[in-house]
């Protein structure tokens, strides 16, 4: 009997680890099939966001994956929508859009990855185009068209008016005092030229001004020059957009610097 048993555990022990060995053998030549999906981390929010301050609904925010993906939208005060950008990857693209507390769109721009590119026209409540312009790289153009309610193009604009005071000849300066026709204290000017079609604040230098009047100092240098320098006016309009003109002015003298 006691032979027997010995007998019958050996043979259930022998195959315990027959068993085993085939289980082990199993389970290396099985494919797992998360080992054949490349794995992609969620690393944020996947939906619409929304954010206060205080307890006033101010922005709504699209994610996808923690990534601004969609429509993001601004709110005024009293909860009606403001304003709304188009996010593909994270920058905006297309057009955004301005609202009158009407609900009637105020302006709308063109984006192109991040930046402004393109025309902007904003609108009377009748929708009826108030004005017209263009960036290009988030840089102004000078081209400004304006309407009056009836659709008419407005025309008048202030005008570039310059007085010299030539003192080249007793201490080597030469002066241009610059102003508008209609002088304003909402007016910049500057010395030197559009770059590539745009106003380029870096590529111009600004000249002093004080009560409207802009004050350019040359001074003899003795080195040939141009003969000649370009002013760019900036000032808002009656509409509150800025509005550049440009003036090449003579010198009687080549090297005034």
């Amino acid at each position: 009997m006691k032979n027997f048993l010995k007998f019958l555990s050996f043979g259930i022990f022998v195959y315990l680890m027959i068993a085993c060995g085939s289980n082990k053998s199993d389970n290396k030549n099985t494919i797992n099939p998360a080992d054949t999906i490349a794995a992609v981390p969620d690393t944020g929010f996947t939906g619409i966001r929304q954010y206060y301050s205080g307890e006033k609904l101010v922005k709504e925010v699209t994610f996808d994956n923690g990534v601004r993906q969609g429509v993001m939208k601004t709110f005024y005060a009293d909860g009606k929508l403001r304003q709304t950008f188009m996010y593909r990857n994270g920058v905006r693209e297309d057009t955004a859009r301005w609202f009158y507390e009407d609900g009637k769109v105020f302006r709308e721009t063109l984006y192109k990855n991040d930046t402004m590119n393109g025309d902007q026209t904003q609108y009377y409540k009748t929708g009826k185009i108030i004005a017209r312009m263009s960036y290009i790289n988030g840089l102004r153009t000078p081209d400004l068209v304006e309407y009056a309610g009836n659709g008419k193009v407005l025309t008048t604009y202030p005008e570039l008016i310059y007085k010299i005071k030539d003192d080249y000849n007793t201490s080597g300066l030469y002066k241009i005092n610059l102003e508008l026709s209609e002088r304003t204290s909402k007016v910049r000017f500057y010395r030197g030229e559009f770059s590539n079609g745009v106003f380029d604040s870096l590529k111009v230098a600004e000249i002093p001004v004080k009560s409207g009047v802009g004050y350019l100092e040359l001074k003899k240098s003795g080195v040939p020059g141009a003969g000649k320098v370009g002013v760019i006016v900036s000032f808002l309009t009656g509409f509150g957009n800025r509005k550049f003109i440009y003036k090449s002015i003579d010198l009687p003298y080549n090297d005034l610097k």
